[in-house]
């Protein structure tokens, strides 16, 4: 089934555009494979077999069709319309039925309070990044997830030093520094759009008193950025030496803050 919420925003209009192309991008990258198995590792672990969970800005549905296929039910949502449809068509040509799809955007989880409180939620690869008020989104998130239950939130980091020195050996100085400021500009499907780089003491803060953090990794600490697909698949081993290096070393502190993402997990207070 398709929801549509009331919200038709910028973004929402630019993932439109690069729907069909999402998954060549990201999703089937070997970089791409090697941070979201890092993520599904943390997944499986808040969310035991049988767990109903929310999941916001779900893209093409990946990762529904991973934990569906693993005894997870998910409520998989995003504010594209279009990426919601591909994640349908990739939907049909799998066994599992345990995943609906809907469109509903972050800002509009209000359109969700007449569902049953869910196990626990989740948010994967920077669609918080797109939120300019994470507080609200926070609020209604507390209205859908019951106490106790895990809430999952992975977003661009503030300091990627594998993209600094990515862009420092090429001369792109700016590029370099973008993640230093608090918001940028940038370009999707031919639109600009804002993007947003809180610190985990924001996010923290946003989350709260409704959510108390556990715990923060990084993702993409040793394995790179997307855009370094096309050197890494020179390189084959040496991506599988650096996903070990990231298994071994994410949650450390002062690294678990250094990758490209880092992965938050609360826990939802009791009222």
């Amino acid at each position: 089934m398709i929801l549509v919420s009331g919200v038709n925003h910028l973004a929402a209009a630019a993932f439109d555009r690069i729907a069909s192309s999402y998954d060549e991008l990201f999703t089937d990258t070997a970089v791409g494979r090697a941070q979201r198995r890092q993520v599904w590792t943390r997944l499986l672990e808040a969310f035991p077999p049988g767990s109903r969970i929310l999941e916001l800005n779900c893209g093409t549905g990946g990762d529904a069709r991973f934990l569906a296929s693993r005894g997870r039910s998910v409520l998989a949502c995003d504010a594209s319309r279009a990426m919601i449809q591909v994640a349908q068509q990739r939907h049909r040509g799998n066994n599992t039925r345990n995943a609906e799809y809907r469109v509903v955007a972050n800002e509009d989880l209000g359109f969700l309070l007449g569902e049953k409180c869910f196990d626990g939620a989740f948010s994967n690869f920077s669609g918080f990044n797109c939120v300019a008020d994470l507080a609200t989104v926070a609020a209604s998130l507390a209205k859908l997830v019951k106490p106790g239950g895990r809430v999952l939130v992975c977003v661009w980091s503030r300091t990627c030093v594998t993209e600094m020195l990515w862009y420092l050996l090429r001369g792109e100085f700016k590029k370099a520094a973008r993640r230093l400021s608090t918001s940028s500009e940038v370009t999707l499907g031919g639109l600009a759009i804002s993007v947003y780089y809180p610190g985990v003491p924001e996010i923290r803060a946003s989350f709260a008193p409704w959510f108390q953090l556990l715990s923060r990794r990084a993702i993409g600490l040793f394995v790179p950025p997307s855009y370094v697909e096309q050197w890494v698949n020179t390189r084959p081993h040496l991506l599988a030496r650096l996903e070990r290096f990231d298994e071994w070393s994410a949650a450390w502190p002062i690294l678990r803050d250094l990758g490209d993402h880092v992965l938050l997990e609360f826990e939802r207070c009791s009222p």
